[in-house]
């Protein structure tokens, strides 16, 4: 009988123990039985705190490539290095006017609020190979620096410099003779307008200012409702200023988006992609306390959530998070494609210094180096693939629009807000001149300039600082990833 007692008694222990001990796995892990809710301190489950998040996964629409190679291959291998290629004194100084006028509406009147304003860069701060002159393609390299004062500096040295001083010469004629209008995709600035200033950008970084409300929204309701092929009829979903004011839950909307061509279809998520990345770097740098005379800018997991979360934006916030992702393809493709161009030897990205320029080309082709690595990129020979004529009227179509938006960012009361407004739709621009420049580029002479295809300075700077600006979308992703789970 004892025997049978003992028996028994073993089983009991055993059961016990490995009850704590499944239990305690469960604790450790935070993993919970589905029968059990447990509460949030907000009202929402673990679930709900991160479901803007935990539906970004798998392939994305349009392409072959999944978020989460995206994901590690930026945040491992291109944030670092783009992040240190911007703050590059040739990224960093952007010659842009901020003065010129709206051309669709009366202007409202620059925004009051002091975090609004840009503080331009005297141009005695600008490095002497910046300032002199970003029309000049190749300088001359004939004098050296310690022969020339400043202002023969000025004169002689160009944006991107070469020492191939016969071909140089002929180079500049070339240069200036050289008009590319038809492949501009964004109204380009003046340079040489009296309104048109240097801004340090590292000096002038993009965050929230606190300009909002119907100003903000009619920016953005012009490009969606204007310049995205859309007919009046169709309201996108959460849109503040349609008549459904954001009931509507997006069916029809995104039945008439799946009838479009590729190419529409793709220039919505661009745009689309574009505003996402926008507002997450405005929730990463939120303006969260004004005390003391002194702002202070920190993640702002709320504002987040409002932007983003798939409960308070009916799921609209995981289509816009992949519309970034789509985006970063694209402008990524067009950093693959345009490679070749700067991997050319006659190319220095020029700044006077020489020990900077060679320091920022070796970091530009890690860049390239670390890109072409990557297996999935967007294919955009399925692009104007038709009919030839059909083809031709329809990017001509795409191109138009595309430059229409740029137009817009002249509207944008915050001057800070423009002035990013500005450099990351132009530089979305230029990686839509550069996938459509495939032939020129592949036929870039390696030792002289090309008459068939050219980047100016201005083009150069916006489209890797609004790259860099994607790339640093997606590793804020991943913070706020972190920080919601923190609060939980």
């Amino acid at each position: 009988m004892w025997k049978v007692t003992l028996q028994a008694f073993g089983v009991l222990l055993l059961a016990w123990f490995f009850g704590n001990l499944v239990l305690g796995w469960f604790q450790q892990n935070n993993v919970k039985p589905q029968t059990q809710h447990s509460e949030h301190p907000s009202g929402a489950t673990e679930s709900q705190d991160q479901s803007c998040l935990c539906h970004l996964t798998g392939v994305l629409d349009d392409c072959f490539c999944d978020v989460e190679s995206i994901d590690v291959f930026n945040n491992f291998k291109i944030y670092p290095r783009i992040k240190k290629l911007t703050e590059r004194d040739y990224f960093r100084y952007y010659r842009v006017n901020l003065k010129r006028p709206c051309p669709f509406w009366p202007d409202d009147g620059h925004c009051s609020i002091k975090d609004c304003h840009v503080e331009p860069c005297p141009e005695s701060k600008v490095p002497v190979g910046i300032k002199s002159g970003n029309y000049n393609k190749y300088g001359h390299g004939v004098k050296t620096m310690t022969d020339m004062t400043e202002c023969e500096q000025a004169k002689e040295l160009g944006a991107i410099n070469s020492t191939l001083s016969n071909q140089s010469k002929e180079a500049f004629a070339d240069w200036a003779r050289h008009d590319d209008a038809q492949d501009h995709f964004c109204e380009l600035d003046d340079e040489t307008s009296p309104d048109a200033e240097y801004v340090d950008l590292l000096l002038n970084p993009e965050r929230f200012t606190g300009y909002k409300g119907p100003s903000a929204w009619r920016i953005w309701n012009s490009i969606y409702e204007e310049n995205c092929f859309k007919p009046r009829s169709v309201y996108r979903p959460l849109n503040p200023l349609s008549p459904t004011r954001g009931d509507d839950d997006g069916e029809g909307f995104y039945n008439w988006l799946e009838g479009l061509c590729l190419e529409k279809r793709v220039f919505y998520r661009l745009i689309s992609g574009l505003h996402s990345s926008i507002n997450i770097h405005l929730c990463a740098e939120f303006l969260l306390d004004e005390g003391w005379g002194r702002s202070t800018w920190a993640p702002n997991v709320k504002e987040f959530r409002r932007r983003f979360d798939t409960a308070e934006t009916k799921g609209e916030g995981t289509r816009r998070l992949k519309n970034l992702y789509f985006l970063y393809l694209i402008e990524l493709r067009a950093l693959y494609k345009v490679a070749p161009y700067f991997e050319r030897a006659i190319v220095n990205l020029y700044t006077g210094s020489s020990q900077e320029d060679g320091a920022t080309k070796d970091l530009l082709l890690q860049i390239f180096n670390e890109i072409k690595a990557f297996p999935m990129h967007f294919d955009e020979k399925s692009m104007f693939a038709g009919h030839k004529i059909e083809a031709k009227t329809l990017k001509e179509e795409f191109r138009l629009h595309f430059k229409n938006i740029s137009r817009i960012m002249d509207c944008v009361g915050c001057s800070k807000c423009r002035l990013w407004g500005k450099l990351q739709t132009q530089g979305l621009g230029t990686a839509l001149k550069i996938l459509f420049s495939e032939k020129e580029i592949k036929n870039l002479p390696e030792h002289s300039s090309s008459k068939g295809f050219q980047l100016t300075r201005q083009e150069i700077v916006a489209f890797i600082n609004a790259f860099g600006r994607l790339s640093t979308s997606i590793y804020q992703l991943h913070n706020f990833r972190l920080l919601l789970k923190e609060n939980r």
